[in-house]
C-alpha cells in the first residue's frame, strides 16, 4: 500500500545534474592506407587522409586533405584545408588554410588564405596569401579564360 511521505527526510532540492554530452555524427574521412598507390585523379566530397602514395591530382573542394607521416604525394592538391605531415611534391591550392607540420615537406607553389609552417618543416616554392574575395575573382577569371579558347577552337 501507499504510505505517506516521511516528513523527517528533507528533499534534496539543490542537486547539480550535469547534462550528458551528445556525440555528433562521426567525422566522415576516407583513408588511403600505407600500402596503397594511386596513379590518376582523386576527387571527392569528404575529408581524405593519405598515408600511402598518390601521383596525379587530388581535388577535395570543400574538405580537408591530410598527408600523414608515411604519405607521399606527387600531385597538385586542391582543397579547403591541407595538412602536411609527410612529403608533397606539387602545387597546393587551399580555400582556407595550409598547415605544414614539423616533419612535413612541400616542394611546390602555394595559394591560400592562411598558412602555418612549424619549426623543422620544409617549404620550397612560392607562397601567395590571398583573401577569399581575391580567390573567387581569380577563379571567375580563369573560368572565362578557359572558355574562350574552346569557343575559338569551335569557330576554326
Amino acid at each position: 500500500m501507499l504510505q505517506p511521505p516521511d516528513s523527517s527526510q528533507k528533499p534534496q532540492a539543490n542537486v547539480n545534474f550535469s547534462p550528458t554530452k551528445t556525440v555528433g555524427a562521426p567525422l566522415e574521412q576516407a583513408t588511403i592506407g600505407r600500402s596503397l598507390v594511386i596513379k590518376g585523379e582523386v576527387t571527392g566530397s569528404e575529408s581524405l587522409y593519405i598515408d600511402g602514395r598518390i601521383e596525379g591530382t587530388v581535388s577535395i573542394a570543400e574538405n580537408r586533405v591530410t598527408i600523414g607521416r608515411n604519405g607521399t604525394v606527387n600531385a597538385n592538391v586542391s582543397a579547403r584545408e591541407v595538412v602536411i605531415m609527410g612529403k608533397v611534391t606539387g602545387n597546393i591550392q587551399c580555400t582556407d588554410r595550409l598547415d605544414i607540420r614539423g616533419e612535413g615537406s612541400l616542394t611546390g607553389d602555394v595559394v591560400t588564405q592562411r598558412i602555418s609552417v612549424e619549426d623543422g618543416a620544409v617549404l620550397k616554392g612560392s607562397v601567395q596569401v590571398r583573401s577569399a574575395e581575391q580567390q573567387k575573382s581569380d577563379k571567375a577569371g580563369q573560368a572565362k579564360a578557359n572558355e574562350q579558347p574552346k569557343a575559338l577552337a569551335a569557330n576554326a
